[in-house]
């Protein structure tokens, strides 16, 4: 497989959990209206339901891919994506749709944790933050044109048609996947499933100050974004009254963030993980600080706000992907594992913390600059603790290509 397309197929597979949050964010005024949910708040619980269950089931993928390869288990993952998109269009009551949903992000959570390892299978070092980057530019573009896909079906169908939506591009893509996604793990580096080999895996993730300073970062800033995404509609909408044309501020929103994961694509093997995502964390919290003080003076014109938002994302985007290779490169003889420890903390505690973020929206951007603020400082203190209090270092980085698994021997 040529490294363009493995990189197209990983990034689809990525964008199905991209697509479950930001293709619905349109209709959730509709679906607490038909749902009987008067608070504007608590139809934010649509997307913390998805993501409780997206995180939690990464702790058993990572494993079940270390044992038994990476095909099965996500093509197992597709499948309850699949069904629980149509049980949804079909869901009675507000809290139904709930319990659906979350069972809905178990089976994303299979994209998340074997596509990571996929990568981390055939790359290390800077040459896996290289494919990162280009990956998280191709998933990008699914923010950039799901809110806006969501408005075009609201127009002509009712909110259930979102999630018949999903369920039929999802069914496309595991078709695509069943026919031309290699198996990427050997048969002799697969690790066996017990209880002590399980516990062994992860214990080799937690013992590993480097990584999991690194993974714990990436939950902070993820909280920060998934708060921002939790209150963008009453954001674009309520207080800057976008209405309809609220899809095409995202959509740019977005936009940077997608630029930003390409520019880090051709810079990284120049300049390294570290310093690309060092300088990044402190222009993202530097800028959060000073949005976070202007904001208390009272209410922000947009054109402020937006610039705030959009460079603050483009570091996103340096910062998060550098962070999550360096998170990985040091584990890959258990990738699988690594990647659902990382993804379970990114995606449990980083919903949790968005979540709060969240139910703090007062009708002004505060919250939201809060919590970019303060996560991007404690996202900063996990860092100096990885890298023992010094910043711009270079580190063990390596730009090969790693077929080996030579971590394992």
């Amino acid at each position: 497989m040529s490294r363009p397309v493995f990189i197209a197929l990983i990034a689809s597979l990525m964008a199905l959990n991209a697509l479950a949050i930001d293709v619905m964010l349109p209709a959730l005024p509709y679906m607490g209206e038909a749902l009987g949910i008067t608070s504007e708040n608590e139809r934010q619980f649509v997307i913390s339901a998805y993501m409780v269950g997206f995180g939690i089931a990464q702790l058993a993928y990572g494993p079940l891919s270390d044992r038994f390869g990476r095909r099965a288990p996500i093509f197992v993952g597709l499948t309850i994506y699949v069904l629980a998109a149509i049980g949804a269009a079909f869901a009675p009551n507000f809290v139904m749709l709930l319990v659906i949903r979350a069972i809905q992000g178990v089976g994303a959570a299979s994209t998340r944790v074997i596509a990571t390892s996929i990568v981390r299978d055939r790359y290390s070092g800077r040459a896996m933050a290289e494919v990162m980057s280009l990956v998280f530019m191709v998933f990008m573009i699914i923010p950039i044109v799901a809110p806006g896909i969501g408005q075009l079906i609201l127009l002509t169908a009712p909110w259930e048609a979102i999630f018949i939506f999903m369920a039929v591009l999802g069914t496309v893509i595991c078709l695509i996947s069943y026919f031309y996604l290699p198996e990427t793990l050997a048969i002799g580096n697969r690790r066996p499933l017990t209880i002590g080999s399980v516990f062994d895996g992860f214990r080799i993730v937690f013992t590993n100050r480097v990584a999991l300073m690194y993974g714990a970062a990436g939950m902070l800033t993820f909280g920060a974004l998934f708060g921002f995404i939790s209150t963008s509609q009453q954001i674009f909408v309520d207080i800057y009254g976008f209405g309809p044309y609220f899809p095409i501020a995202f959509a740019v929103m977005a936009s940077f963030m997608s630029i930003s994961s390409f520019l880090n694509s051709r810079i990284v093997s120049r300049f390294g993980m570290r310093r690309i995502s060092h300088f990044a964390l402190l222009v993202y919290t530097t800028l959060a600080g000073i949005w976070l003080v202007i904001s208390l003076f009272g209410p922000m014109p947009f054109w402020l706000f937006f610039v705030l938002l959009t460079t603050v994302m483009f570091m996103f985007g340096w910062a998060g992907s550098n962070m999550n290779s360096l998170s990985m490169e040091p584990l890959g003889a258990v990738a699988g594992t690594a990647s659902s420890v990382f993804g379970f903390l990114q995606t449990v505690g980083g919903a949790a913390i968005g979540s709060f973020v969240g139910q703090q929206f007062n009708g002004t951007v505060t919250p939201v600059a809060t919590g970019y603020f303060t996560m991007g400082a404690l996202a900063l203190v996990c860092v100096l603790i990885a890298e023992r209090g010094k910043l711009f270092g270079v580190g063990a980085e390596y730009s090969h290509t790693d077929f080996s698994h030579h971590e394992a021997h």
